[in-house]
């Protein structure tokens, strides 16, 4: 649990991000589900539905996946959009990217939607080039959603064995260096169930917020912002 002066140091985060003029569909996302994980009233739902184009966001599967799974978040399912994204995977991922592919599963876990194929092409193609904290963490989140989502216990061994390793990399200050690369791996580990270690993390991320209230690492970020406000929400609720 957060203290009361942590606590301001959130209120004074969401105070910054009020104040900004939030356009793009990643921003609104994050920002949307930043105030979801909080409890708190959300105007972005309206200005991030507002952006969708036909079926999708931007033609996008990132923009798409990222948007689905924040108004999930809001309990706002949007079956459209939800058929789209799986009619842009082929031959078990999207695009052939490790990127476009954790976002989609992890939006289709938000929805409710299992897919097993595109979890087993994560598994079987991860090698070292993926073998980054950032990258690693949003695979590990990605298959943690669907295997909560079918109580399974498919990837149980290797969600634990690559969250280890992201543990290995954490700084002596509890961080991955960057402020998004901690935030990508802080979340990683509250999901797969590693929330005592982290401890030092949440001070570090605390503590790189900025006077203004936002976060950001050579400015202020609406990105690093609203997914700084989300570690902390996750790590407060879980």
């Amino acid at each position: 649990m957060l203290s009361i002066l942590e606590l301001d140091i959130v209120k004074k985060g969401f105070e910054w991000l009020s104040a900004q003029q939030i356009q793009s569909v990643k921003e609104l996302a994050s920002t949307v589900s930043a105030h979801a994980l909080w409890g708190l009233p959300n105007p972005y739902i309206t200005r991030l539905i507002r952006k969708k184009e036909g079926d999708c966001w931007n033609s996008s599967v990132r923009d798409t996946a990222r948007a689905c799974s924040a108004l999930s978040a809001e309990g706002i399912i949007f079956r459209a959009p939800e058929k789209w994204l799986l009619s842009m995977k082929k031959e078990g991922s999207w695009n052939e990217d490790v990127y476009d592919t954790a976002y989609s599963l992890a939006a289709l876990a938000d929805m409710e939607v299992a897919d097993i194929e595109g979890c087993n092409w994560l598994y079987e193609n991860y090698g070292p080039a993926w073998q980054q904290v950032g990258t690693t963490s949003l695979i590990i989140s990605a298959l943690k959603k669907q295997e909560n989502l079918t109580e399974s216990r498919n990837f149980e061994v290797f969600i634990r064995e690559r969250a280890e390793w992201i543990l290995s990399k954490k700084g002596q200050d509890g961080s991955w260096e960057y402020i998004s690369t901690s935030n990508l791996a802080i979340q990683a580990l509250l999901l797969a169930g590693f929330k005592k270690e982290i401890g030092n993390s949440i001070d570090w991320l605390l503590g790189k917020a900025r006077k203004s209230g936002a976060w950001g690492n050579k400015e202020e970020d609406i990105n690093a912002t609203s997914l700084s406000l989300s570690t902390l929400g996750m790590y407060e609720r879980s």
